[in-house]
């Protein structure tokens, strides 16, 4: 199967307060942290471009104006960035549900932009197609769901549950933050405008053609000072 990828909106959630990074990463957006010489947000979009994607929407709310800056002086034809600007935290689904005007293709995909999974994107759009999903998320394994929490699948890859933050340490299958969506979902969103994609929007439609591409990819966030540290060695 030929996928191109080149009409595909991207929205990468980039509104974060990242309270919790503020220690190490202080009065700026944490998708600006640097790993070695490039942010977050850039190794994001560049491997984005490596699969051919083109349009790129920023969802940015918290110090904006330092992420619009950054893209100021891109020079790039190749690809467009624009930009749903949030006045107050919407929260994940919030955001995707803001930008839903600027978004034209069907499906679309839906980025964390504070974590890193390097996944092969033409096969995660081939899976979703395949399955005629209205939601496909990135899974990969983790030793420390009560992190993340952890998503269950049935024998066909649809997802059956999810289940939040729990002890233990055994393996679980988590969600990896990058998500491709049929235009229909929006129709399964709450009415009111801040909520979240993970607690207030999944749970309720899992049982709607969501589907779960596992990828042995190694996944990683850099949500607290201990997990951005690791992000900055593995990057090496």
């Amino acid at each position: 199967m030929s996928t191109d990828l080149s009409g595909i909106n991207v929205v990468i959630l980039c509104g974060g307060l990242g309270k919790r990074l503020r220690p190490v990463v202080y009065g700026q957006p944490k998708v600006l942290a640097k790993i070695g010489k490039k942010t977050v947000l850039d190794i994001i979009i560049d491997n984005l471009l490596l699969y051919g994607f083109k349009n790129i929407i920023l969802s940015v709310g918290y110090l904006r104006e330092q992420i619009k800056s950054h893209f100021s002086n891109e020079e790039n034809c190749n690809y467009t960035i624009t930009f749903s600007e949030e006045e107050e935290p919407l929260g994940t689904g919030g955001a995707v549900k803001k930008a839903k005007d600027m978004i034209k293709s069907n499906p679309f995909m839906v980025m964390n932009g504070d974590s890193i999974c390097k996944v092969d994107m033409k096969k995660f759009f081939e899976f979703h197609i395949k399955k005629e999903a209205l939601l496909s998320i990135v899974l990969s394994r983790s030793k420390i769901a009560k992190d993340y929490g952890s998503v269950i699948l049935d024998d066909s890859q649809k997802i059956v549950g999810f289940n939040e933050k729990v002890a233990g340490g055994s393996e679980n299958i988590i969600n990896a933050g990058i998500y491709i969506m049929k235009k229909d979902i929006f129709s399964f969103m709450p009415a009111q405008n801040k909520f979240s994609l993970e607690y207030d929007l999944f749970p309720n439609i899992a049982n709607n053609k969501c589907y779960g591409f596992l990828t042995e990819c190694e996944f990683t966030d850099i949500g607290t000072p201990e997990r951005y540290e690791k992000a900055k060695s593995m990057m090496k």
